[in-house]
């Protein structure tokens, strides 16, 4: 059976609350890569170095880690709703913000407000959906799937169709998008239950001191490193306009979404998730690697071909850090989240400082296949802390035709 045919007759039949939740989480999705297409062009008209504007990403994703030792702490307390809530409305604020930016520095202080608000709504709105869905989790799941990947497609094509006029314009249509999403949690959406116990702030720290939790975060760390050079180095390399810049990218998202939700559970049934992971990993070393070594036309090819490693790979992290330790859901996500998400603050700045210190815009892309081989390794040599759970998940997979988590 198909992947989308698992509860596909339940999926489309949800609650108005529902929808609003996965229709804001595709802008919160959204606003990840909805820079890439107008790197060049912010860095033009504020007249700032690739290494500064690189810096947006930094700033984004370094408060992203941080937040996510918040997230639980807030929403065990507040409640998801109001959680939502806080979060849609600190992006509103910041994203319109970032658009009025006259210097670098206040953008990147802007984007890090952005990314705590992104931090609050994204770790909060899987489990409001799944607790607000009909037709149990799968169906609630695969709809958060189908949300994310197309929030990291269409990403890129809404920062190059409305960057091509001005660099100013996408942060200005996400503080709209995201305010019509406000609204609509705001209107359909009911205050769920707190949770038993409240969360506190070092219950992720300590969930990490499970051996297999662990070694899924370490391994997640160097993948991202890999994951965020593309993301955040390519389009200079690539040195496109805007249109093409983002069709790019949109490709490569297309990709994303395609090998996350139906391709990688069918590889997971067949050849085992460690087997997949791992190799999958080796595979996106030798694509980033011939990006960085090819002409131009190479790398263009490569970066869309990202898009498909990138894919199976966030699928079978997040369910290996979701389901290999004892932890509860919410905890276990956010320690992983924690240390996963500051390689993803570290590459876009190594990235361009890297090509400086060097002289060679290769040498960037070699270390990212570094880490991504040096993901696979952590794989390799911690398996058996992982085994437990890859049997489970192949398992889950052969009975429930394949629905995979793709979670933040």
């Amino acid at each position: 059976m198909d992947t989308f045919d698992a509860g596909a007759g339940s999926i489309l039949r949800q609650p108005k609350a529902v929808w609003a939740t996965a229709g804001a989480s595709v802008v919160a999705f959204m606003g990840i890569g909805l820079v890439d297409p107008i790197l060049p062009s912010i860095a033009s008209g504020l007249n700032a170095t690739a290494g500064q504007v690189s810096l947006l990403f930094t700033s984004y994703f370094l408060i992203t880690a941080v937040a996510m030792l918040v997230t639980g702490f807030v929403s065990s307390r507040i409640g998801g709703r109001r959680t939502l809530l806080l979060g849609l409305a600190f992006v509103v604020v910041f994203a319109g913000l970032a658009g009025t930016s006259g210097s670098v520095g206040e953008l990147v202080g802007f984007r890090a407000g952005w990314g705590l608000g992104n931090a609050l709504f994204v770790s909060t709105a899987l489990a409001v959906i799944v607790g607000a869905a009909a037709g149990g989790s799968a169906a609630a799941i695969l709809l958060y799937e189908s949300a994310l990947g197309l929030g990291m497609a269409c990403g890129p094509l809404l920062g190059a169709l409305l960057g091509d006029a001005s660099w100013r314009y996408p942060f200005f249509g996400t503080a709209f998008l995201m305010a019509v999403g406000f609204l609509c949690i705001a209107v359909f959406l009911k205050e769920q239950p707190k949770p038993a116990r409240r969360t506190s702030l070092l219950d992720p720290i300590k969930a990490l001191g499970h051996g297999g939790l662990a070694s899924a975060a370490v391994s997640a760390f160097f993948y991202n490193y890999t994951f965020f050079t593309v993301l955040a180095f390519t389009p200079f390399v690539l040195n496109m306009s805007p249109y093409r810049s983002g069709a790019v990218f949109f490709a490569w998202g297309v990709l994303l979404a395609v090998f996350s939700v139906i391709v990688a559970p069918r590889m997971q049934r067949r050849f085992g998730s460690l087997k997949v992971l791992s190799g999958s990993l080796v595979l996106l070393a030798l694509d980033v690697l011939v990006l960085g070594y090819g002409n131009h036309t190479t790398a263009v090819v490569c970066t869309i071909l990202s898009g498909a490693f990138i894919g199976v790979n966030n699928t079978v992290y997040t369910e290996l850090a979701l389901g290999v330790s004892d932890a509860p859901r919410p905890v276990a996500s956010a320690g992983y989240n924690f240390v996963r998400w500051f390689a993803a603050a570290a590459a876009p700045y190594f990235a361009p400082r890297i090509e400086e210190w060097t002289g060679s815009i290769r040498v960037p892309f070699v270390v990212a296949a570094v880490t991504a081989v040096a993901g696979a390794l952590v794989v390799v040599v911690r398996r058996n802390s992982l085994t437990h759970e890859a049997a489970e998940l192949e398992t889950r997979h052969a009975t429930e035709d394949g629905v995979a988590v793709f979670a933040n």
